[in-house]
């Protein structure tokens, strides 16, 4: 992506935007058990890094108001999940200790109140409900700050199946179970989001069918233009938006293209557009996967340093400002204010 143009005028409206990111793994690498980089040593996200997409400088650079830090069990830390995942709260709330610019956020007004500061807001999330046993844990981690949960991720877990490896015979079928229908309900009771985003198509029609409260899919792109089971059908997409949530635009290579020499930031825009098309502008965000895939399936954007060039190339596409400035965040920062309060 080094070399992107972009003209003085892109870049001024970027940095008067406000801008939420859906999901980064970062955290792991925080702790030393990164995707991207497994086997290296715990990085200090305070420090602009040699290694990983995403620290706090970077998102200084890039201009973002809030990122939400997912919460993902790896698959050796299942069994624990639980105490894993409070770990990782443990290590984001030491990273909170020591900064006064970026830290934790349990209401849209505080993201908003990041932007006038200068400062980067930080919502908890959890990608794959491996930690949810029964709903006293749910609560738990709520009152830990936890405003956001993705059901499951690829594995089948008590909440219902992930979109799997795309095995019928491993994977098996079926969708939420009766204790996942009974977490979507104390989640909308709590004031948590519910992500969809990794869920088997069965499990996002159970999920459609029972949500009363706004639901995302906080890092999916467009199943129509890369068709890759963790993508979203159409029809799925505009389930997302009835319910008055909305889809977050990911930056993962295997979901951008099937081929990884095509994985360009245009690519990303053709997903984005697609959906904003489809969805209006209301539905349509950031949820980047930041530290969450390698550079395999290919990369085109190198760091979250690097989002004034999304913000610019969904301009010359032809957006309205108005528009790119709900896609770059203020779909969050609604579905945030709707739903955490």
């Amino acid at each position: 992506m080094a070399g992107y143009a972009i003209g003085a005028e892109a870049r001024a409206f970027h940095e008067g935007l406000v801008v939420v990111d859906g999901h980064c793994d970062t955290i792991l690498d925080v702790v030393g058990k990164a995707f991207e980089n497994e086997g290296e040593p715990p990085r200090d996200f305070l420090a602009r890094g040699a290694r990983g997409r995403l620290d706090l400088p970077r998102l200084v650079e890039g201009g973002v108001t809030c990122q939400i830090m997912a919460l993902f069990t790896n698959d050796a830390s299942v069994a624990d999940a639980t105490p894993f995942t409070h770990g990782l709260i443990d290590a984001l709330e030491s990273v909170y200790a020591r900064s006064e610019r970026f830290f934790r956020a349990e209401k849209a007004a505080e993201i908003a109140r990041a932007k006038s500061e200068g400062r980067v807001a930080s919502l908890i999330s959890i990608e794959g409900g491996e930690a949810i046993g029964g709903l006293d844990e749910l609560r738990a981690f709520y009152s830990r700050g936890v405003r956001l949960m993705g059901l499951t991720w690829n594995r089948r877990n008590a909440i219902g199946r992930g979109a799997g490896s795309g095995d019928p015979a491993a994977d098996g079928a079926g969708g939420l179970t009766g204790f996942g229908r009974l977490v979507v309900a104390e989640m909308e009771r709590l004031g948590m989001v519910v992500d969809a985003s990794h869920l088997s198509d069965e499990a996002l029609d159970d999920l459609l069918k029972i949500a009363q409260r706004p639901v995302v899919a906080s890092h999916s792109n467009s199943r129509a233009l890369c068709g890759h089971r963790r993508n979203l059908t159409d029809a799925q997409a505009e389930g997302i938006a009835r319910t008055g949530g909305l889809v977050g635009i990911c930056f993962a290579g295997i979901f951008v293209d099937s081929d990884p020499a095509k994985v360009t930031v245009s690519r990303i825009v053709d997903h984005a557009e697609r959906l904003y098309r489809l969805l209006g502008p209301d539905h349509v965000g950031l949820g980047s996967d930041f530290d969450g895939f390698t550079e395999k399936f290919g990369i085109a954007l190198d760091s979250c340093a690097e989002l004034p060039a999304l913000s610019a190339a969904l301009l010359e596409r032809g957006i309205p400002k108005a528009d790119v400035a709900k896609i770059m965040g203020g779909n969050w920062l609604r579905v945030i204010r709707d739903i955490v309060g």
